[in-house]
């Protein structure tokens, strides 16, 4: 039985999402079918600098991303590590963000590790278990909306005229061109 999915604030996901420049994707794929690759590529559409890390792939780029072969082969410093791997290998990877001076360890969907939360936690580090930066970041500012999801955000913002998210109450109710 998998451990339970750890709860975290809105104003702690903001404050992530926010302060945040620099991700380091531990477990990057190549493969652009894979949520690693895509979330890498979202967040550095986003802003971020974002360093894949795949030691498979080392030398190579990923979206037009350089990949390093180890959190310690990247040059400069890394706010945010994310790992895309399994729970038990979360523990190293962890250790190893810490080595190097991380502020944040985020651990995506599926992957719970509470002693490399716990060491992580103890040098000072924010942690998130069982999340996507890709769906929060879009959860954060709306976007979740656009597939049909409640993302529990108000957005006020006035839809541009000719868009077609400006109907989707009509059409939802067979009421739209076409009906239901």
């Amino acid at each position: 039985m998998a451990p339970p999915s750890p709860s975290y604030s809105d104003d702690l996901i903001r404050s992530v999402l926010s302060r945040v420049k620099s991700i380091a994707v531990v477990g990057a794929s190549a493969n652009t079918v894979r949520p690693s690759y895509f979330v890498a590529k979202y967040l550095k559409d986003k802003g971020y600098q974002v360093f894949p890390v795949n030691p498979g792939l080392a030398g190579q780029t990923i979206a037009g991303m350089e990949v390093f072969g180890s959190l310690s082969d990247i040059p400069t410093p890394v706010d945010m590590v994310e790992i895309f791997r399994n729970s038990e290998a979360a523990g190293p990877i962890t250790d190893e963000a810490i080595a190097i001076g991380a502020k944040v360890v985020w651990m995506q969907l599926g992957v719970i590790n509470q002693e490399a939360a716990d060491r992580a936690e103890a040098a000072g580090l924010t942690v998130i278990m069982d999340r996507c930066p890709k769906m929060e970041f879009g959860r954060m500012n709306g976007e979740m909306g656009w597939v049909g999801a409640n993302s529990q955000v108000i957005d006020n913002r006035r839809k541009p005229l000719g868009d077609p998210r400006a109907n989707l109450s009509r059409v939802a109710i067979g009421q739209g061109k076409g009906g239901l």
